[in-house]
């Protein structure tokens, strides 16, 4: 909500720059103006998830006439759409071979103790993977590895994780299906049928995706090291310690006459009703782990409780309990009492296209549901550690979980939950490592040096990988990120829409009007910023379909190259730094990295500005300016 009056003030200048040329407007560019001013809102605002107002957008459109009902939904079949999803599978097909995890191994030989060189060797490793590989699925499974060896080295998680989702970042500009921007904008520049330029080579960025790549891998290593904070040490074991959890664990014990004695954990209530956690029973020095919902309680028993002090003296008299007030937990006791032979303690991750997201513990019947129970939720640099049960769950949440050991290994299997802790690799499975890569590898070259589209190779990929045994049929379905297929397929027709209202058009005439003045490095240089605001405010793919086929207009205006001003605004909607939000990846790592929100704009916007002037002239440098 507090963007809102950004993107308003924003729309505003955009529109009385124009209206200087434009002194009358069309009744359909009207409407897709107003509609256009919604969505932006809608989009800030974050009043439904962003894929649920695409979809309202391009719905909006068919019934006002401004596409029509086939054009409406041809974002599901576009080449794009189809390709993106097809890479999200065969980028699972890859990991679950375990081919990732043989990274580990690489960061420990390589990686010294230096944070510099740890950088340096992360992204030397980790950014040419992701130019092949979905960067959110290389993320999220190096999140736990590189988690294990910050522990080994002792140095803080804080100063990696940041850097990890940034290399990943811009190791998806290296090619055409290093991340879904790429492709996007290859759907969107195939639709122009612009001269010379019919659709985008598998390697068409390479030269200006390496040269970016290592002057932002260079950066992250000399000089992030400096900005990133000391904030999470990783030489301890103790997670609970990060959570400050010694204050929000009790003992209780149950008196003689307790209203209690005779009734089970669940029949009395206090975890449903009262928003306590009853983590473990301790009875005659016998101690007795999860699951707890069918024992008998008994006078004298000792309930390790997770819940605020003020929440226990309210049900002290009513339960008849009595907090043993002689037990004050330090770090190592607490993590002892937590964990066990059959239990633990860890990190969990709720990712993009969980079904958690936006229902509560209590609504999910979490307990009952995974047999684990949550001590405390961290959402960026916010802790919540009461009232657990009612607060709606939002991607990027780290749960801290305690369970039996057992529950973990359901855990690590589900699509809902990234369990932080390396994961073991079927043995049937990484021994089709190098076929996977084979399918991989097959799949690009082919694609590359034949005629052959390469959202045909990627879907064959993929019956392959199935065939050879790389990948489970149930497993395609969750290697989706659903959500970014309904967001493309949602906002292609709110593309289509605008140019056949003639409100790209109108855009592209005052934007002529007021940047026709420019030279060509300035007028790639105020693309590149306007697209990298928009990014940062609704998504990358968003950002690619709304500019390009105004930046075409306005470079055919001005008689530049269109590849040019296409490349910057490709590059600058992929190259997202500045917040947690901005991008999928720094989502993922915002928690886990102890980070606070203002962390990745102080890393990311140095990072920002040097690609905002750099990547311009390097365009102009390898790519040229003439229209010809």
């Amino acid at each position: 909500m507090k963007f809102i009056p950004i993107i308003l003030s924003f729309i505003v200048l955009v529109i009385g720059v124009i209206a200087d040329s434009f002194h009358w407007l069309d009744r359909q560019i009207i409407m897709m103006l107003v509609i256009l001013a919604g969505s932006f809102i809608a989009f800030v605002a974050e009043w439904l998830p962003v894929e649920i107002t695409a979809i309202t957008v391009s719905v909006i459109l068919m019934l006002v006439g401004l596409v029509k009902p086939d054009d409406g939904i041809a974002g599901f079949g576009n080449n794009a759409t189809v390709t993106i999803m097809a890479m999200f599978i065969l980028s699972a097909g890859i990991s679950k071979t375990g081919v990732i995890q043989k990274i580990r191994d690489l960061l420990i030989k390589y990686g010294g103790k230096n944070v510099t060189q740890q950088i340096f060797v992360m992204g030397a490793i980790v950014g040419p993977i992701t130019a092949f590989i979905n960067n959110t699925a290389v993320v999220a499974l190096l999140l736990p590895v590189v988690e294990d060896w910050a522990k080994k080295t002792g140095t803080s998680v804080s100063k990696l994780l940041i850097p990890l989702s940034y290399v990943t970042v811009l190791g998806g500009m290296i090619t055409l299906i290093g991340t879904s921007t790429n492709i996007t904008a290859n759907g969107v520049v195939k639709k122009l049928n612009i001269d010379g330029l019919k659709e985008f080579g598998l390697f068409q960025f390479t030269i200006l995706g390496l040269i970016t790549f290592a002057i932002g891998l260079l950066y992250l290593a000399f000089i992030s090291p400096k900005i990133l904070p000391n904030r999470k040490k990783s030489n301890s074991d103790l997670v609970s310690q990060d959570y400050n959890l010694k204050d929000y664990v009790t003992e209780v014990i149950i008196k003689p006459r307790s209203s209690l004695i005779g009734q089970t954990v669940n029949t009395s209530e206090i975890q449903r009703k009262l928003g306590l956690s009853i983590l473990e029973l301790i009875r005659d020095n016998s101690h007795f782990p999860q699951p707890l919902g069918d024992k008998n309680l008994m006078a004298g028993d000792i309930l390790l409780i997770s819940g605020s002090r003020e929440e226990l003296l309210r049900i002290k008299e009513e339960k008849g309990i009595d907090i043993l007030a002689d037990v004050k937990f330090q770090d190592e006791a607490l993590e002892e009492e937590l964990t066990s032979a059959e239990e633990k303690v860890a990190e969990v991750l709720i990712l993009s296209n969980s079904r958690l997201i936006g229902s509560t513990l209590k609504d999910l019947r979490f307990r009952q549901r995974y047999n684990a129970t949550v001590l405390a939720i961290r959402r960026g640099e916010e802790l919540i550690r009461e009232r657990l049960g009612k607060v709606p769950l939002m991607f990027g949440d780290l749960l801290l979980i305690q369970a039996p050991k057992q529950s973990f290994l359901g855990l690590q299997t589900t699509r809902e939950l990234l369990v932080l802790e390396e994961q073991e690799i079927e043995a049937s499975r990484s021994n089709k490592a190098w076929i996977a890569i084979s399918i991989g590898l097959a799949v690009v070259i082919i694609s590359a040096i034949t005629d052959i589209k390469i959202h045909v190779t990627a879907l064959a990929g993929i019956v392959l990988m199935i065939v050879t045994g790389c990948l489970k049929p149930g497993e395609i379905y969750g290697a989706v990120r659903w959500e970014v297929i309904f967001l493309l397929a949602g906002l292609f027709p709110l593309g289509d829409a605008m140019d056949s209202s003639g409100t790209t058009e109108w855009m592209a005439k005052g934007l002529t009007s007021f940047a026709g003045g420019f030279s060509g490095y300035w007028l790639l240089t105020f693309f590149y910023l306007i697209t990298s605001i928009l990014t940062e405010i609704l998504s990358n793919n968003a950002a690619v379909i709304l500019m390009i086929p105004i930046a075409v207009k306005v470079a055919t205006a001005v008689q530049i190259s269109p590849i040019a001003i296409i490349f910057a605004v490709t590059f600058a909607a992929s190259n997202s730094y500045l917040t947690p939000i901005g991008y999928q990846t720094n989502t993922m790592v915002y928690g886990p990295g102890g980070y606070k929100f203002l962390d990745f704009t102080k890393v990311g916007l140095p990072l920002n500005i040097i690609l905002t002037f750099l990547t311009p002239a390097l365009i102009i440098l390898i790519y040229g300016l003439s229209s010809t």
